[in-house]
């Protein structure tokens, strides 16, 4: 019972570390846009490759094609069809000033779906991100908007499910709504890491500190001695909600230092435009690595649109009194559930300076470049998170088509925010033509990709958002249309659908055209894979010519025909 009250009242200092306030959201105004009790595979927050996840995952049973009602009265405002991301998507504005998102849909309710078939039509485009007129589509709380699916970047049937505000399309915590959503469980905190922060958190492999758990959310760690008089924590940690065993985001935690708080983050709004920071919130070199997901319990340098607030500095604790350091974490989730994990900490006195490291020393929030006789790259203020330094080393050409140097910038275990400019100079003489089908690689691994470029004389500029090694590279070939179960006079009166696939040699291209007798037909194309037309009334019985265009990254141009017969 003691230690129940004590937890109580140390629990009631996380009051005192005043949040900004968030405004009081309507509790009842938005219903489950399903007809079964929500479950939640995903949540708003929690950490995915390079964002945040910006709503709630609503699991469907595993299957396709339940219904989804709309959460509110309003009107269709967007919508977007695409390969990856959101798949088929509708937008609902409501008269009280926000929007909700549903996502990886199957069909749209009829009127709609044959809205959305004609406007493709129209437009002569599969993908959408169109706005809809206000008066066009109004529904009420409850009506029919759709089938749920997989379609997108989903990897399992679900519906994702937004709320935004409308007038900045800033995403918002659904779970602040009041949706009804059994919980009374707690975080649970995996483990600790400790930096020295007198170095770069990239230039360092943290002290991962396993934790012990005490019961009813009460954590700790035996003291923990360190060579270095400023530090930083960070944790792994998730949350579940009853009856489920998904391991979801946490809501909000704080570092407390004597049981004073110094700073914490919230998950209660995020926009698209800053969801990439996910990389300043977590320890990217250590996940990049195999590691866990560590989050990090201070603001770094470069992170803009934080999701933190300070209450008694950016979480870098000073150790140099030499005392024992009573750090804490306390972690939240949406319901008010908290843990919290003890970590005294206490500096040795002994701190031996860190090494020079090789490179230039490049800073967040400053613009710099680096040049040689052959490669060039800018660092924006808004590239880098944490100071680094980055060596740059040059290989000699090698393969096929390759017309310059290999050039190695940094590693990439450093997450980059806005893309570096990259520019490398030709090894070789070119003619414009050539030159015109050039473009720059960046190798990492066995993974590549390429960028057109633009040109000032024989120096070609490209951005990444990655570091790995770069090169020039000639590409002549044009991408390949390859039919899937038809070749030229193909009969496919018994046949329901036409599909292809395109590939090409650095794996970069997109389809500029795909005509039935001189006129666009619309194929679909969901995950980027294979290109898809259901046969409807654009192809009626009879013989018909297809053709198709493609175009890859260096502007190599492959057009097929083939006669068919329906």
């Amino acid at each position: 019972m003691i230690r129940l009250t004590l937890m109580a009242l140390f629990l009631s200092s996380l009051v005192r570390a005043q949040f900004p306030s968030s405004p009081d959201y309507p509790k009842a105004y938005f219903s489950n846009p399903l007809s079964i009790p929500i479950s939640l595979s995903g949540n708003f927050g929690e950490l995915r490759p390079n964002h945040y996840h910006m709503g709630l995952d609503l699991k469907t049973e595993r299957r396709e094609n339940l219904k989804v009602f709309a959460s509110a009265e309003g009107y269709i405002s967007r919508i977007k069809v695409e390969p990856g991301g959101f798949g088929r998507a509708i937008y609902v504005n409501h008269p009280n000033g926000y929007t909700t998102v549903y996502c990886h849909l199957n069909d749209f309710f009829p009127e709609l779906e044959n809205w959305v078939k004609e406007l493709q039509y129209r437009k002569e485009s599969w993908y959408l991100n169109d706005e809809v007129p206000a008066e066009r589509f109004p529904v009420k709380k409850g009506q029919l908007l759709a089938y749920s699916g997989n379609t997108g970047g989903s990897q399992a049937p679900h519906l994702h499910f937004e709320i935004r505000r409308t007038s900045d399309e800033v995403n918002l915590n659904p779970m602040l709504f009041g949706f009804p959503l059994a919980d009374q469980t707690k975080p649970t905190i995996l483990r600790v890491a400790i930096y020295d922060r007198t170095k770069s958190v990239y230039e360092q492999s943290p002290r991962l500190v396993p934790v012990v758990n005490k019961g009813n959310g009460e954590y700790s760690t035996v003291l923990q001695t360190v060579s270095t008089p400023k530090v930083s924590l960070a944790l792994t940690t998730y949350d579940t909600h009853t009856g489920s065993s998904n391991l979801n985001g946490v809501f909000e935690a704080v570092l407390f230092d004597e049981q004073q708080p110094v700073v914490g983050f919230r998950m209660d709004q995020i926009s698209y435009d800053a969801t990439r920071y996910l990389n300043a919130h977590i320890d990217y070199k250590t996940k990049q690595g195999g590691g866990p997901y560590l989050q990090h319990m201070s603001e770094l340098p470069g992170y803009i649109n934080s999701v933190y607030t300070r209450f008694n500095g950016d979480g870098v604790v000073d150790l140099s009194d030499g005392l024992v350091h009573e750090l804490s974490i306390v972690v939240k989730d949406a319901y008010g559930n908290a843990s919290r994990v003890k970590v005294p900490v206490k500096f040795n006195g002994v701190h031996a300076p860190g090494q020079v490291l090789p490179g230039k020393r490049f800073y967040p929030m400053m613009v710099d470049i680096f040049e040689s006789e052959e490669c060039e790259f800018i660092i924006g203020e808004r590239t880098l998170y944490d100071s680094v330094s980055l060596v740059h080393r040059k290989q000699p050409a090698m393969g096929s088509g390759v017309v310059s140097s290999i050039h190695t910038i940094g590693t990439p275990s450093i997450p980059l925010q806005d893309a570096m400019m990259v520019r490398i100079r030709l090894t070789e003489s070119l003619t414009d033509f050539h030159k015109s089908k050039v473009i720059m690689q960046r190798i990492s691994g066995t993974r590549k990709e390429v960028q057109k470029v633009s040109w000032e004389e024989d120096w070609a500029l490209a951005g990444f958002r990655e570091f790995g090694s770069f090169q020039l590279v000639l590409d002549t070939t044009a991408p390949e249309i390859i039919p899937v179960g038809f070749k030229d006079g193909a009969n496919l009166s018994a046949a329901s659908r036409v599909v292809f696939t395109v590939n090409d040699n650095f794996g970069k291209w997109k389809v500029l055209r795909t005509e039935l007798d001189g006129k666009w037909i619309r194929f679909t194309n969901d995950k980027g894979k294979n290109f898809i037309y259901v046969f409807d009334e654009h192809c009626p019985p009879g013989d018909h010519e297809l053709r198709i265009v493609a175009v890859d990254e260096a502007g190599n141009e492959r057009e097929e025909k083939w006669r068919i017969r329906r």
